[in-house]
């Protein structure tokens, strides 16, 4: 299995924190966000590679991390996992790739051909990453994640699902003006080897390359797909508030102690 970290946005909502680094690079006590995705993979059995897409104006920030990352997993965990950082040679808003765009870029760079799972690099949140890859295994259909809404939330926000009693997608939509549910589907996605070449014919057919949630809009009406619920938090940082709000809301861990001495 291979793990696609999706960090080339701008986050211009974030501006000025994002202005002079990558958004998935903001620090939460101390460190990365996207370490904590990193910790995540690495609970996961079968992931041999991670594969992380920045644009043209942070890859360099993202390769400075990576090398650290690296050096300090030889000997902090028992599962290292290579981590190879890829460049869309995108350098704005106006000439970006989008997601989806990205998401295939790096399938084509790399000649991926196998199982994948796909993470927003601005994801935080503390359900079982392990726990989901293992109910992927057992029913081995695509699968997305999701949990449901806070009363506070705005669901046009989100892709919101319906599901049958079995877990399975029966509608989708991306931020719905009408939203017939509270479950939100969080940009986590475990998609099938054979569902990775339906990425590029999604694309071909002209459809959005925008927001990672377009593609399993699209593929639940082809294939099935099941919904794996998260348990504890989770957190989509979309502003300037959302993020010193999510300093006091994001546990520190004792995983999170280690990495700081």
């Amino acid at each position: 299995m291979k793990a696609i970290i999706l960090a080339a946005g701008y986050a211009t909502r974030l501006y000025p924190l994002t202005r002079d680094r990558a958004k998935s690079l903001l620090p939460i006590h101390g460190r990365p966000i996207i370490d904590y995705l990193i910790d995540q993979l690495h609970t996961i059995p079968d992931v041999d590679r991670i594969y992380v897409i920045s644009n043209h104006r942070f890859a360099h920030q993202f390769e400075a991390w990576a090398a650290e990352r690296e050096n300090l997993d030889k000997t902090a965990v028992k599962h290292n996992i290579p981590i190879d950082v890829l460049d869309d040679q995108t350098t704005s808003e106006d000439d970006r790739l989008g997601a989806i765009g990205d998401l295939q870029y790096c399938i084509d760079q790399y000649e991926i051909d196998d199982d994948l799972i796909v993470l927003a690099g601005d994801n935080l949140f503390t359900g079982s990453l392990v726990n989901a890859w293992r109910v992927f295994r057992t029913h081995q259909q695509d699968m997305l994640l999701a949990a449901h809404l806070a009363a506070d939330e705005d669901p046009k926000r989100f892709a919101i699902a319906q599901i049958d009693d079995l877990g399975m997608v029966q509608h989708l939509e991306e931020k719905p003006q009408q939203p017939r549910s509270d479950l939100a589907v969080y940009a986590i996605y475990f998609y099938r080897r054979d569902t990775v070449p339906l990425i590029r014919e999604y694309l071909a057919s002209g459809n959005n390359p925008d927001a990672p949630g377009h593609f399993p809009v699209w593929l639940h009406t082809r294939k099935p797909i099941r919904v794996h619920l998260l348990e504890g938090l989770c957190i989509d940082i979309g502003t300037p508030k959302a993020y010193q709000d999510v300093m006091t809301t994001f546990p520190v861990s004792t995983h999170d102690e280690h990495h700081q001495k």
